[in-house]
């Protein structure tokens, strides 16, 4: 296991999930400090903090308030700034024509959240463990979706 130390951020309006999602974390062997925002507005307020530290990773929930997902990774994608970061989008739906948009607009997974707090931590773990070697380029299309 990786002993540097990843950091998170988590945009998801959904406070259980969040609950879940931190959970989670302290059940992995991987080393991670998670930072948290309720929806899209903050994140990129968050984002857009040019002396603040970008995380390693967004998990970014496509239905949010205020500005959701799809709008979020677009404006991440087409700035300078942002755009390597890597974004993992997750939603309790799985429509095969969203993934597909996801893919294309530039973000690094795809999740359907699991409502298994089990399986929840297994595919946070999953996820992390492809991030670790620090590749943020993106994967092929048979890659993108990630499962339990």
């Amino acid at each position: 296991m990786s002993t540097k130390l990843l950091h998170l951020l988590l945009a998801d309006d959904d406070i259980d999930d969040c609950i879940f999602f931190k959970g989670a974390l302290t059940q992995l062997e991987i080393s991670t400090h998670l930072t948290v925002v309720h929806d899209g507005e903050e994140l990129m307020q968050l984002l857009a903090n040019e002396t603040a530290t970008l995380p390693d990773v967004l998990f970014l929930d496509i239905n949010m308030p205020r500005k959701n997902g799809f709008e979020c990774l677009a404006e991440i994608k087409v700035s300078e700034r942002l755009k390597q970061l890597p974004v993992i989008m997750f939603s309790t739906s799985f429509e095969q024509e969203v993934v597909n948009l996801l893919y294309k607009n530039g973000a690094q997974h795809f999740i359907r959240k699991p409502s298994e707090f089990s399986q929840f931590k297994k595919i946070i773990e999953q996820t992390l463990l492809l991030l670790i070697p620090e590749n943020n380029m993106q994967p092929s299309m048979e890659s993108f979706v990630i499962t339990v």
